[in-house]
């Protein structure tokens, strides 16, 4: 299905930048923004692309002390 869209020049600009920022074209970019508002969800092969990929160990540093605040 083709779709046409209007939209303010400020904000074409945006989309333009962003997809060539992603190495894609401005009708890819839209469709994949459309596709992933309208069915939601993770998008297609998302646990293949990362899961498995963690190298190394998690490690949570310390937090420190409370600080303490006057009261309001």
């Amino acid at each position: 299905m083709q779709l046409h869209l209007y939209l303010p020049d400020a904000v074409a600009a945006e989309v333009r930048r962003r997809a060539e920022a992603r190495g894609m074209s401005v009708s890819r970019y839209l469709a994949e923004l459309v596709a992933r508002e309208v069915h939601g969800g993770w998008p297609d092969g998302f646990f293949e692309k990362v899961v498995g990929k963690w190298e190394g160990e998690l490690e949570r540093p310390a937090q420190g002390e409370l600080e303490s605040r006057e009261r309001l």
